[in-house]
């Protein structure tokens, strides 16, 4: 199973250093946004694409809840029409088009602000930047790209199932950040799946190519705890503080959302020393490995010392009838024989030994 690795990280700031807080600039490259705006209370809900947010006053009505969710940070002029016209600070809207941001919570007088990354194995870190502006009665999203894992939520509210429509904009901000945090499980899960196969892998029949795929691994890992790190720490926050905008009944939702964030450092904690000990595993296969086969050619060469050793000494040829010193075999008829029988039965004897002690055993 190879692995597909995540593209390099990438810090895409856009303002030089020393300029001017505040200011607003669309990142190179990014597309035009789309205006989805959801307008809805217990009883009913209005859906719409909207081009401007002149449309706006029309839809808002008697509803209990306005969610404004631009699918990306292509339009620099609405974005700063959306700040004038919800009272958002300047430096919260250079933030949103800045995508190099971790995830944080602030709070301001009228409004929270909210950044959360969401996975996006497609863009330069693993992952893209959503901004919530959170106030009383409404929520603006602002992605940093078009695509989200918001469809189930946006589900929940066209069909009403639980608690969403019943409830103000500090739970539907909850439920987005839910669904955020949950996205990188079944990631984490294909990780684990692909951590555990190249563990048989490593152990049974390690190859070359497994090194490279655990340090893919490993790099995935370390960023998505660069990504799920601060999440815990800013849902901590919307937790610990008190906020005017988050009621005590919502709190206790986004509780159980940091145990989530909890389980995922938990998860990717396991499994980055898992992959650390599967490249020490990998490193103590291939030792095995080569004493193995050390073993077997240190075996052959023992075998054949003997035999080269008689070789050699009938292969000098002295005549015994030029040399005191004669060799009798040299002139009987079964020398030849002679010979061949006691390099093998020296080449057997060692054998037998090797086997004796274990040494030709295949474990």
């Amino acid at each position: 199973m190879r692995h597909r690795r995540i593209p390099l990280t990438h810090i895409g700031r856009r303002a030089q250093p020393g300029a001017m807080p505040g200011q607003v600039i669309s990142p190179k490259g990014a597309e035009k946004p789309t205006i989805t705006v959801f307008a809805y209370g217990p009883t009913t809900v209005a859906e719409t694409q909207i081009t401007s947010l002149d449309e706006l006053p029309e839809l808002t009505g008697d509803q209990q809840v306005l969610w404004i969710d631009v699918s990306s940070v292509g339009d620099a002029d609405l974005i700063l029409a959306l700040g004038e016209r919800f009272g958002l600070h300047r430096l919260s809207l250079e933030d949103v088009v800045n995508l190099h941001q971790r995830p944080k919570a602030e709070d301001f007088d009228k409004y929270a602000f909210i950044i959360a990354r969401m996975l996006n194995t497609q863009s330069p870190d693993g992952s893209e930047q959503v901004a919530f502006f959170l106030g009383k009665g409404f929520l603006v999203s602002i992605q940093s790209a078009p695509g989200d894992c918001f469809e189930n939520v946006r589900a929940r509210i066209r069909s009403g199932r639980g608690r969403v429509r019943t409830c103000s904009s500090d739970y539907l901000c909850y439920a987005l950040l839910d669904t955020i945090i949950d996205s990188y499980f079944p990631k984490l899960e294909e990780l684990g799946e692909t951590l555990q196969q190249l563990e048989d892998d490593v152990v049974t029949a390690p190859r070359a190519d497994h090194v490279a795929q655990l340090h893919a691994i490993k790099r995935d890992l370390l960023m998505f705890r660069r990504t799920i790190w601060p999440h815990r720490e800013m849902i901590s926050a919307l937790v610990r503080d008190d906020h005017d905008l988050i009621r005590k009944d919502t709190q206790v939702f986004l509780r159980d959302c940091y145990d989530h964030s909890v389980q995922l450092m938990d998860i990717l904690e396991t499994y980055r020393e898992i992959a650390s000990g599967l490249i020490d595993i990998y490193i103590s296969s291939i030792s095995v490995k080569l004493n193995e086969t050390m073993k077997v050619l240190t075996v052959i060469a023992t075998v054949f010392m003997p035999l080269s050793f008689i070789a050699s000494l009938y292969g000098m040829n002295f005549d015994r009838q030029v040399s005191p010193w004669n060799m009798p075999e040299l002139g009987w008829k079964y020398g030849y024989l002679y010979a061949l029988l006691l390099m093998a039965v020296s080449a057997g004897a060692l054998v037998w030994y090797f086997w004796r002690n274990g040494w030709l055993d295949k474990d």
